[in-house]
């Protein structure tokens, strides 16, 4: 019997990650000042939750990593930073350098508005800062500064150092990652897995996905998991033999696409993809598959501007509860973005 294909988005939809995630990149850019001149005035949190949102959701930025960098690249913008050397160890390039700056404006540049981010966002566009871009090349353990301390504060010290077998720098205490809830009731995603084919589609690295899988025991449910790391090996296969370089993470609808085909001989009535983010109902609109992008608002620190994007980014449903996918997986021909 042919049966609906549902994927599911990880963070925000399934998982709760304002405590893990979305607090990971506000830590990470306050440690990240740590050491320069007026540091100890900085406000802690740096911004609000919701405001982090605001950015995320303007898209391009599904990466969490990414995601900091880019806020990193916005503060940078209203500070004082010297020339900085471009050879040898970057951490002791890190740390010449930020010793260097001087912080003492940023607690004014971010009590200026109620959006901070977002002014300066509109003000500067998506400019660059040649000393955040140096310590955001490579990987941890090669010269990425910023995705070694964010990897520090989410995994904690003890999971970082047994993960990447080198000794954590700057967070040593326990990782955000044990802040994660779970954002679905498990009955709910029980009996869609029996009444549909179930998949996961999430920009998470692997381990930390499969991490949260066992953890509420999720796993089970789900036929098909697509991580980050199944796209940049296609991404790495793509350019070794055909040389061209190509992102395949969200909104790229690559990962979509393949769960489809895996899928394709049980037999497939529709498919429908449930994200949290505008990138994800770019992803749903472009698979060549036909998804139909479900919007979920219930773990948004701003629903109302968060249904404008989905509405803006091409949503076929909108809904505030997990509940409501059960409706519409049950008559896909409903009211398209009136389901909420």
């Amino acid at each position: 019997m042919k049966k609906n294909l549902i994927a599911f988005d990880m963070d925000g939809v399934l998982i709760d990650v304002s405590g893990s995630y979305r607090d990971t990149v506000r830590r990470t850019a306050y440690l990240f000042f740590q050491g320069a001149g007026a540091w100890e005035h900085l406000p802690e949190p740096l911004f609000s939750l919701t405001e982090l949102s605001r950015i995320k959701q303007n898209g391009g930025l599904n990466n969490d990593w990414d995601l900091t960098y880019f806020v990193l690249k916005l503060l940078f913008s209203g500070i004082d930073c010297p020339d900085f050397s471009n050879s040898g160890d970057a951490w002791q390039i890190y740390r010449e350098t930020i010793a260097r700056c001087n912080v003492s404006a940023l607690p004014v540049l971010l009590g200026s508005s109620d959006h901070p981010l977002m002014t300066i966002f509109k003000k500067t566009g998506t400019l660059d800062h040649p000393f955040v871009r140096k310590m955001h090349t490579g990987d941890v353990g090669s010269g990425n500064i910023i995705k070694q301390i964010f990897q520090e504060v989410y995994l904690g010290r003890n999971l970082f150092e047994s993960t990447y077998g080198i000794p954590a720098r700057k967070h040593m205490e326990d990782g955000y990652i044990t802040r994660e809830k779970l954002m679905i009731d498990k009955s709910l995603v029980a009996e869609l897995a029996r009444d549909n084919i179930l998949a996961l589609a999430t920009g998470r690295p692997r381990a930390e996905a499969e991490y949260a899988l066992d953890f509420f025991d999720l796993r089970k449910y789900f036929t098909s998991v697509y991580t980050l790391d199944e796209c940049l090996l296609e991404e790495e296969k793509i350019y070794r033999e055909q040389g061209r370089a190509l992102s395949l993470s969200k909104p790229h609808p690559w990962m979509l696409d393949v769960i489809a085909d895996e899928n394709a001989p049980a037999g497939v009535l529709a498919s429908f993809y449930v994200g949290d983010m505008p990138d994800d109902m770019q992803a749903a609109k472009n698979t060549t598959a036909g998804f139909k992008g479900i919007g979920l608002l219930c773990g948004a620190p701003d629903k109302a501007y968060l249904k404008k994007e989905f509405i803006r980014t091409g949503a076929d449903y909108i809904i505030e509860d997990h509940q409501e996918i059960r409706k519409i997986v049950g008559n896909p021909s409903m009211n398209p973005v009136m389901a909420c």
